[in-house]
């Protein structure tokens, strides 16, 4: 399988793209894709990068699979394509971002707009089998991604980090805080934000306080 990146990433990742593990994981892919069906399509498979340059890059949230039901997934954590329904995490995202910043819910679930204003919609694992929650665990895109964070780490300044529930915390562990800003909270699935550990935690508006401090532009939600 040849997976392209379309910008500076490709450099940025060339190394990490030469690496048996990685080799390993493209041969798996190959043979997954042909034999069963796997989301997201192939050529949204590194959308995350795609929509969101690493010059651009202010802002990390980091997601954990991709959605395994017919067309919801479309390369961005959290994110769905266009007029699918909203998946319930995505749904509590929109009503904090409603009640931290007021902005209206959107008919749309598609998170693009995010990316291109300097947003990583990175999930741990880019692939996934219908119907199949976890199925490309363990092949190789967990290595990968904790790569890609630390690359962040070591060559960017200021970047903001959503943690959002135990998986992602975990991931983000090794973020250097003092050349970073990190914002932690439950996840948004229902079973953590209705035992209270979601909402409220205002990490829309929190990232613009920062942004604004740091003379960039804020994000658009």
């Amino acid at each position: 399988m040849n997976l392209q990146i379309t910008n500076d990433w490709q450099a940025i990742l060339q190394s990490e793209l030469d690496k048996k593990y990685f080799k390993n994981l493209l041969n798996y892919l190959e043979i997954e894709y042909k034999n069963s069906i796997c989301y997201p399509n192939k050529n949204q498979i590194f959308d995350a990068f795609n929509a969101c340059s690493f010059a651009d890059l202010k802002l990390v949230i980091i997601g954990q699979d991709p959605y395994h039901g017919k067309g919801q997934a479309n390369g961005l954590c959290f994110s769905v394509s266009d007029k699918v329904t909203h998946p319930p995490s995505l749904k509590n995202i929109f009503k904090e971002l409603k009640e931290d910043i007021g902005k209206k819910i959107p008919k749309s679930g598609d998170l693009l707009t995010w990316s291109k204003q300097g947003v990583l919609l990175l999930n741990a694992t880019l692939t996934v089998r219908e119907s199949e929650a976890g199925s490309h665990q363990k092949q190789g895109w967990e290595q990968f991604t904790d790569a890609v964070i630390q690359l962040i780490s070591t060559k960017k300044e200021n970047v903001i980090f959503l943690l959002w529930g135990g998986f992602s915390k975990k991931k983000g562990k090794n973020v250097d805080k003092n050349k970073h800003y990190i914002l932690e909270s439950g996840h948004p699935s229902p079973l953590s934000a209705n035992r209270g550990y979601w909402f409220g935690n205002k990490h829309f508006s929190k990232s613009n306080t920062i942004l604004k401090q740091l003379n960039l532009s804020e994000i658009k939600w």
